[in-house]
Order: C-alpha cells, then structure tokens, then sequence
C-alpha cells in the first residue's frame, strides 16, 4: 500500500498486480482489492497462480504458522522463491503494458529473513529483467525500485499516514481467525504492531490475541 502511494506521488499511474497464490491468508486479496480502488489504480489484476500444488511453506501447505519470536534461520512462511515468481510475472505485464517502472514492497530491516527481500537479490533481478525480456534486448531499461527497503517499520507507519493512507486498509497477518481477525502472534502481526506502536501510530487492525 505505501509502495504504490510513492509511486503515485511520484506521478506515476498505477497498474497494480495481486497475485492469488492460494495462500492460507486470503484476507489480502480483500484487502489489494480496496487499497488498489483507494489508490485510484488504472487497473488491477488479480492473477490466480496455484502455489499450494508446490507446497513447501505454512502460507501454502499444512504447516502451522509460527506463535513465538523466531531464531535467525528461515522461517516456515518462506514460500519457495515467492518474490523470484511474483517479479517474473509483474515483469511480464509490464513488458505487455509498455511500463518499464516496477515498484516492489520488499523491506530488509524489519523484516523475517526472506532471502528474496535483500538488496541483492532486487539488483540481481534488475539485470535479469533487461536481459530476458525483448524491450531490455532493445534498450528500453527497466527500473526496479523498492522504496521500502531500507526503512524500518515504524517509518513506513510514518509514511502511511503522511501518504493520506488508512492503515486499516492494508493486511499483514499469516495466520487469521476463524472470526476474521487478525492472529497478533505471528511474526507479521508482532513487526506490524511494534512499528505502529513504535511510530505513536493506531494500526486499524483487530488482533485476536497479544
């Protein structure tokens, strides 16, 4: 949500791709549904993409989602090169739109280890997406950016709210209730909830526990 409010104060129009994996928090389809009408998007698509026959990850396979703080290994809500598919396949509409700007909310402070969220890997990806695609043999460039990368929770927070954005709107949980709230312990929801409450910033968000 933040990502596409910089870009579009930075003037550009939004196309904005939600990919439906079949991940188990399927509460965030609902949630780009809205943010993409609020961000006043061109279009918006919602591309059903089956994650679940590959498994692998407890967002697409019967794991449980993790209740308490992690270590520093990967987490079991890794899924398997997630952010590697979800770029080849923004990159593909881009191409077919004619947009060379591609805007990605990848963070690597406050964030849960995800190999595919470094800086590495969005520069990686930039090089590949000139070198695969017929408009980067042309020389038309593509631009990855990831405006979030390097701010902590709370700055996003931050920009949320100086973006005009409700916070409410948007949708971090892993693992939501039966009743439709938010779990509060997983590790989306504790990363969510200290960087409001580090920014002195309500959240919008009813957390079933914590």
């Amino acid at each position: 949500m933040v990502t596409a409010g910089l870009a579009r104060e930075a003037g550009y129009r939004i196309n904005a791709l939600t990919i439906d994996y079949s991940q188990r928090h399927r509460r965030e389809i609902d949630a780009a549904r809205t943010i993409a009408e609020a961000i006043r998007a061109d279009r918006h698509v919602i591309l059903p993409l089956d994650l679940r026959q590959f498994g692998g990850s407890a967002l697409t396979d019967d794991i449980d989602v993790p209740k308490t703080p992690g270590t520093n290994d990967i987490p079991v809500t890794y899924v398997p090169a997630r952010n590697l598919v979800f770029l080849s396949l923004t990159l593909a509409w881009a191409e077919a739109l004619g947009a060379r700007d591609i805007f990605i909310g990848v963070n690597a402070l406050d964030y849960s280890g995800y190999p595919d969220c470094r800086p590495e890997f969005i520069g990686g990806f930039a090089e590949l997406a000139n070198l695969a695609t017929k408009a980067g043999a042309q020389g038309e460039r593509f631009v990855i950016h990831a405006p979030l990368q390097y701010l902590g929770k709370a700055d996003i927070a931050r920009e949320t709210v100086r973006l005009g954005l409700d916070p409410a709107m948007s949708w971090s949980c892993y693992d939501p209730q039966p009743d439709g709230r938010a779990c509060g312990l997983c590790d989306s929801c504790r990363l969510r909830r200290a960087g409001f409450a580090e920014a002195g910033i309500e959240d919008g968000t009813d957390y079933a526990a914590g």
